[in-house]
């Protein structure tokens, strides 16, 4: 088998995604976590969302997936994030 054959046959069988979408999202006293339903989880400080971070945890909890995985949205605290943000490390200093 050549080289191009089998790396075309190899290219067939990866998974590529075409978008990160969001399927849930979890706390620590330290971090947040997306799970996104590619398997990927994004993690980022909490500190980098100030309204989060002063959140209670059940404040916390109490999140919306919007856009079909695109955004998240906590209604307690009117705090909205977008997928592409947090992949693209955007965090508070940058907005």
């Amino acid at each position: 088998m050549s080289t191009l054959a089998k790396n075309n046959r190899n290219a067939a069988r990866a998974y590529v995604p075409t978008s990160a979408l969001a399927k849930s999202v979890e706390f620590d006293d330290e971090m947040m976590r997306v799970h996104l339903t590619d398997g990927r989880i994004v993690s980022v400080p909490l500190i980098w969302f100030p309204l989060l971070s002063d959140a209670t945890p059940e404040q916390r909890a109490h999140y919306e997936i919007g856009g079909g995985g695109t955004s998240l949205h906590w209604p307690d605290i009117d705090e909205d994030i977008s997928v592409a943000g947090l992949m693209a490390g955007a965090d508070w200093q940058s907005m």
